[in-house]
């Protein structure tokens, strides 16, 4: 009797772990290939994880609100059509345990139960709520009264981090002595063989206000801290003369979204510019592992979008470089309609091999932005802005209103020269600034 192993899938590159939220089958059930057989969740989305072979289900390894590691088992699948469930094993109990062995299990359950996985209201509470549940303070009682927007009202990850924010703010001013308090943090964790660094003390003084960060926070926090820690980042900044950009799209969006039922954003053209610039330059395309250089074939452009939250998410068009405008144009409003509504899947959040963000969204005409590991290199594209400007013509200079924006390039200096980094800023520049105001759609 072949059997297959059902396997927590990848989730992302810095995602490691996921909560199952429901099994849709049940053991004995005859499952088709690609058909859904649970539900899971992650801090960052929730999603499905089908079936890699038709056949029974005749063993679940894992428990609703079980948190999984990514390349676990989860399932096995019997491939035998006469497959039967046979039924589990009992064990002989374990008569002899060692001290230690006690002191863990004692110090695991505790852990665990610390909230109970059912309130005295009969509600019911996975572990990926109930970790961050004790991470945030927040008790019993008050998981209780937070509204669930999950299957029968329960209370999902994304009801507690909505929640937290709120309970931050119902903190009361702290009164304190006009001697301000010190509070000593922990210090950070040690990554990539960098030396431990001490974190200043940071006094609260009469009239502060101590705001948890959420989880999602949190786990930014730990990757920006992360990248500046293993790559030395180098900055270029390029202004460009997108006047030509500016005065197509306005000519031509209407009646692309009529034609296609989609808005024409200048997000699809930096893309485009993007992807161009990269094949000119193949070697930004790259990670670096250890002493090696990996030179990633696929072109996959990320976009950082930003969350009803606050927090940012970076979802990917994968081979950028095969799709026309409008291909890009609907794969950017679809994937940042679904990421503001928290319908990513965990693919296409995953493999970008460059990163995109637009500072210019919120009135900044230039950032410096942070790489987006294991990448190395990330465009910042600024606001648009009208500035006076010096116009060549035949019959000489003239002084004319033109549309500029900044362009802002941050690369791992241990790979990306300032040569290579200055220069590839430089081409998009020229893609953009090259633009035919007559072009067809």
């Amino acid at each position: 009797m072949a059997q297959v192993e059902l396997i927590m899938p990848k989730m992302g590159e810095s995602v490691a772990e996921a909560t199952i939220i429901k099994w849709l089958k049940k053991e004995g059930d005859k499952i088709a290939a690609d058909e859904t057989v649970l539900e899971i969740a992650t801090d960052k989305v929730d999603s499905e994880i089908p079936s890699t072979a038709e056949g029974t289900l005749i063993k679940r390894l894992f428990n609703e609100g079980d948190v999984v590691q990514v390349g676990k088992a989860i399932a096995i699948i019997s491939t035998d059509a006469n497959a039967v469930v046979e039924a589990p094993k009992v064990e002989a109990p374990v008569v002899a345990q060692s001290t230690v062995q006690k002191e863990v299990a004692v110090a695991e359950v505790a852990e665990v139960v610390a909230i109970d996985k059912n309130s005295a209201s009969g509600k019911f509470y996975s572990p990926l709520v109930r970790t961050i549940a004790q991470q945030e303070g927040i008790s019993m009682a008050e998981l209780d009264n937070i509204q669930g927007t999950g299957t029968n009202g329960r209370v999902t990850k994304n009801d507690v981090l909505a929640y937290i924010p709120n309970k931050g703010k119902q903190v009361a001013a702290i009164q304190t002595t006009p001697q301000p308090q010190v509070v000593k943090e922990a210090a950070p964790a040690v990554t990539n063989n960098a030396p431990a660094q001490s974190k200043p003390a940071v006094s609260v003084n009469a009239g502060d206000e101590i705001i948890e960060m959420d989880r999602m926070r949190k786990l930014i926090a730990d990757h920006m801290v992360m990248s500046k820690h293993t790559s030395p980042h180098v900055t270029s900044f390029v202004e460009a003369d997108v006047t030509n950009i500016v005065l197509w799209r306005e000519k031509v969006k209407k009646n692309f979204e009529k034609r296609e039922g989609e808005k024409l954003t200048f997000t699809p053209i930096f893309i485009e510019a993007l992807t161009k610039a990269i094949k000119d330059f193949p070697m930004i395309n790259i990670s670096v592992d250890g002493n090696k250089i990996i030179k990633r074939k696929n072109i996959n452009i990320g976009m950082a979008a930003a969350l009803p939250s606050g927090n940012l998410i970076v979802p990917v068009i994968k081979n950028a470089d095969q799709l026309n405008l409008v291909g890009i144009t609907k794969q950017v409003n679809d994937l940042a309609n679904r990421a503001r509504a928290g319908k990513l899947s965990p693919d296409e959040i995953s493999g970008g091999t460059y990163t995109l963000t637009n500072v210019g969204s919120f009135g900044n005409v230039f950032g410096t932005p942070i790489i987006n590991q294991p990448q190395v290199a990330i465009l910042a594209v600024g606001a648009i802005k009208k500035k006076p400007a010096v116009i060549e013509t035949p019959h000489g200079d003239l002084i004319g209103i033109r549309h500029f924006m900044f362009l802002s390039h941050s690369y791992d200096h241990r790979v990306v020269d300032g040569s290579l980094g200055g220069q590839f800023v430089r081409r998009v520049a020229d893609y953009l600034e090259q633009w035919d105001v007559n072009r067809e759609m």
